[in-house]
């Protein structure tokens, strides 16, 4: 069974940084695009960020030059490191791991709050 678990989110002013981390058991994951989303209060969750097995990286338009996504496959975790943040980078940020083919092998992380306030 896979589960993923993350860790890094918390209270950080405007400007600061913050890493999160995702690291995931039960299988292997080197056909799995992995990414971050986010949903702040009353908003649909969004893409942050997703890294592809090849390396291949998307960030949406808001979280460019600002954040980076990376992948560790011997440990099976993927990163988000945060910089500059903003207060409307507040939000829930959830892992996601997805099968490149069979879609049904599509994983969330808890989710883990951040929160960007003076």
């Amino acid at each position: 069974q896979v589960q993923l678990v993350e860790s890094g989110g918390g209270l950080v002013q405007p400007g600061g940084s913050l890493r999160l981390s995702c690291s995931a058991s039960g299988s292997v994951f080197s056909r799995y695009a992995m990414g971050w989303y986010r949903q702040a209060p009353g908003n649909q969750r969004e893409l942050v960020a997703l890294i592809m097995p090849s390396g291949s990286i998307n960030y949406a338009d808001s979280v460019k030059d600002r954040f980076t996504i990376s992948r560790d496959n011997t440990k099976n975790t993927v990163y988000l490191q945060m910089n500059r943040l903003k207060p409307e980078d507040t939000a829930v940020y959830y892992c996601n791991f997805r099968h490149l083919e069979i879609f049904t092998y599509n994983y969330w992380g808890q989710g883990t709050r951040v929160t960007v306030s003076s």
